[in-house]
């Protein structure tokens, strides 16, 4: 399935022709406020038990066109957003060049493969616009786009073994990991609002199939194309980067893991328009003022 959350976050399901309201078949009261939306979390964790009803409703529903709706951020109030550093090769070495521009150094640190936290308030929704903070404007501090695959955990876990690290996820989306180019820690450069822009739905784990054959691309202004790369060449996989991150931290229902930036990361400024798609998930068209 595809699932969305549109409107006063009302959950969809996405079809061909549009999107079906099938709220009605969750056995939990409908809660539209983002930060009480506890049923969010129960369906990220019970959706094994819960599909075929959801599927039925979705069969039986009046689509109406996605145009016809708002789209929101396919999340709702996740406890943590999980973000992998250094995760494809190609991007370890143009990050060379990058931080001898924007540092004056290469910090040898942060070409490992490694987890960092960013801030949930980060996130937004499908159709927002992407906020540059005036002050590191004013500064001349570079911002980034970073276009990844990103997981939305379902049955949380610690400790998780490899072999069963994707029996833990709900699905897949895109994201993007906005990131000001700067000496300060990395949560804190990612982490103002709109820095993390997720949609337009997740695509269901049984449904997305191979999560090492997506395709990603990005493309500014509507003809750089700037980022393009396939998940199997991820460093650590996504079998991997679940069972490391749950040996630190608890992984709950709902939680966001942002896979990655890809090779071809650059500066945006107010006025793009960033276009981000991955195969079999769907794309996204974001403005940045």
């Amino acid at each position: 399935m595809k699932l969305a959350l549109f409107n006063d976050f009302r959950l969809g399901a996405v079809t061909e022709d549009g999107i079906v309201d099938v709220t009605a078949a969750l056995p939990y009261p409908h809660d539209p406020d983002p930060v009480t939306a506890g049923w969010w979390r129960a369906l990220c964790r019970d959706f094994p038990g819960l599909a075929t009803d959801l599927k039925t409703v979705a069969e039986a529903g009046t689509p109406v066109p996605l145009e016809q709706v708002r789209l929101r951020e396919p999340v709702l109030n996740p406890s943590k957003i999980i973000a992998c550093a250094c995760n494809y090769r190609d991007h370890v070495e143009e990050m060379h060049a990058v931080q001898e521009r924007t540092l004056g150094h290469v910090e040898s640190w942060m070409m490992d493969f490694d987890v960092f936290l960013k801030s949930p308030s980060a996130i937004s929704g499908p159709t927002e616009d992407i906020v540059l903070p005036a002050e590191v404007v004013a500064a001349g501090q570079e911002i980034h786009h970073e276009s990844e695959l990103v997981i939305v955990i379902g049955a949380g876990g610690k400790d998780i073994p490899e072999g069963e690290a994707l029996d833990h996820v709900l699905g897949y989306t895109i994201g993007l990991d906005i990131t000001v180019r700067s000496a300060a820690d990395r949560s804190r450069r990612k982490s103002y609002d709109t820095f993390a822009p997720i949609g337009p739905w997740i695509t269901t784990a049984d449904e997305a199939g191979d999560p090492a054959d997506f395709e990603i691309d990005l493309v500014l202004n509507g003809d750089d194309h700037r980022q393009h790369v396939h998940t199997k060449d991820l460093i650590t996989p996504i079998p991997a980067i679940i069972s490391y991150a749950s040996r630190m931290m608890t992984l709950l229902p709902g939680d966001v893991v942002f896979t990655g930036a890809p090779p071809g990361v650059g500066p945006i400024s107010a006025g793009d328009v960033l276009e981000t798609r991955i195969s079999r998930l769907g794309d996204m068209t974001l403005r940045v003022r």
